[in-house]
């Protein structure tokens, strides 16, 4: 038997060979390529995340587009449209805002911040063109006449802002939203969703029969309400001495509040119908209830005098108790009607008359000079500014005069003797108006 000295004499020769040899172990043939797993400390990812632009690098995280954008910058050059901070920060709409970052509408957010990242690499000297962005869009890249660079809507401000081997970004001054963010946006904005379960009152017992009474069917979303608008309408100063909930169906498909607001601020940067606007929010509630009744499914037109033509208007006219609401309700008619649709009814029958939401009382059009004039006489108006605002339940028709109901007196200068204002008519309209 051999000695374990001898053993390991003849062992030795082995264990140089497996430390001194010059041929290293091959690799597994399983190891991801350079570049594939992870991303180089150099890259524009890495760079746009240590940048300035940290409002749209704290969305990336929100948006959980880490790995996506890594994964994309492994395989291609990249080019990123950065939006200045300010833009996220106090330019954009706050409610819009709130909506990319709840939860269910992760999907539009993600769409929104791929829109800003084009997978290849666009100098600041760029030719106009269109480029597919990750969102599957695609965006135009163009001058304007000033020979601005652009991209959609949104100039950019700094070229060039940071350069790397595999990309660049480039400053812009505003947000780029796409078609499909914007619509789902709209979407949810107008029509409220119905999540919550509607209370539902105990079962009654019909005497006469002594079965369970059969309870209505419910009406589908969006379907007019069942009670006429003047049912719903609050009760007027004649009655109390502010407005209160009228009845109403208790189901707001409609966010009516934000499309009164939308048509009031439409009125203020159109021009000219500032006055309108302020009886409307200031001297009156009557802006509130207009959005409390489109909110339960009606739908109103609004006649709305310029600036010129409420300026005609006395203090006596604006002083008496509810004289206010009087004039604005008799321009309110609970219709939805656009100058096409007026104009081709006038022209078809002649003489129209709508209702208007001060009963009786009703304005009368037919058609003059090519377009459409309401009322008659010196007290008449011409449908001065056609189609202000139109979205399918508000419509607001600019007027040149402030109109009255014909068995009113027409205003009376201040210099005028003998004549009274109509202050009774309006008493009387505002006790017909309610309740009767």
């Amino acid at each position: 038997m051999d000695s374990p000295h001898n053993t390991a004499v003849l062992l030795l020769p082995f264990i140089f060979a497996l430390f001194f040899s010059s041929t290293p172990p091959a690799l597994p043939s399983s190891y991801p390529p350079s570049g594939a797993g992870q991303i180089n400390s150099n890259s524009v990812l890495v760079a746009l995340l240590d940048s300035h632009y940290t409002e749209i690098s704290e969305l990336i995280e929100k948006a959980l587009l880490l790995q996506t954008l890594e994964e994309t910058v492994g395989r291609h050059n990249l080019t990123v449209f950065a939006p200045r901070n300010e833009a996220l920060e106090r330019d954009l709409d706050p409610e819009f805002k709130r909506f990319l970052l709840e939860p269910r509408n992760l999907k539009s957010l993600q769409t929104l911040i791929l829109l800003h990242f084009v997978p290849t690499l666009i100098p600041s000297s760029f030719s106009p063109a269109h480029h597919r962005t990750l969102a599957g869009d695609k965006i135009s890249l163009h001058r304007n006449q000033s020979g601005h660079h652009r991209v959609d809507l949104a100039s950019i401000v700094h070229p060039d802002a940071i350069v790397r081997p595999d990309g660049v970004i480039h400053g812009i001054d505003c947000l780029l939203v796409p078609r499909s963010v914007q619509e789902d946006f709209n979407r949810r904005r107008n029509l409220a969703d119905i999540s919550a379960v509607l209370p539902i009152g105990a079962p009654e017992v019909d005497p006469r029969t002594n079965r369970l009474k059969k309870l209505a069917p419910p009406s589908p979303a969006g379907s007019p309400p069942a009670l006429p608008i003047y049912d719903a309408l609050a009760p007027g100063p004649a009655i109390a001495p502010a407005p209160a909930p009228g009845p109403g169906s208790g189901k707001h498909w409609f966010d009516g509040h934000r499309q009164i607001k939308d048509f009031i601020q439409t009125l203020i940067l159109y021009g000219g119908y500032n006055e309108f606007a302020d009886i409307l929010v200031n001297l009156t509630s009557l802006a509130t209830e207009m959005g409390r009744l489109v909110s339960e499914g009606y739908v109103l037109t609004v006649l709305a005098p310029n600036d010129e033509a409420m300026a005609k208007l006395t203090a006596d006219q604006l002083s008496e108790p509810g004289a206010p609401e009087q004039i604005i309700y008799y321009h309110l008619i609970p219709e939805y009607q656009t100058e096409e649709s007026m104009y081709n009814a006038v022209r078809r029958f002649g003489k129209v008359r709508y209702d208007t939401l001060r009963l009786p009382h009703k304005i009368v059009a037919r058609e003059a000079d090519g377009s459409v004039k309401f009322g008659q006489g010196e007290g008449s108006a011409y449908l001065f500014d056609p189609d202000i605002y139109t979205d399918g339940r508000i419509s607001v028709q600019g007027i040149d005069t402030v109109l009255f109901p014909p068995d009113e007196e027409s205003p009376v200068p201040a210099g005028a003797a003998g004549k009274k204002p109509a202050v009774a008519a309006k008493a009387a309209d505002a006790k017909l108006r309610r309740g009767e």
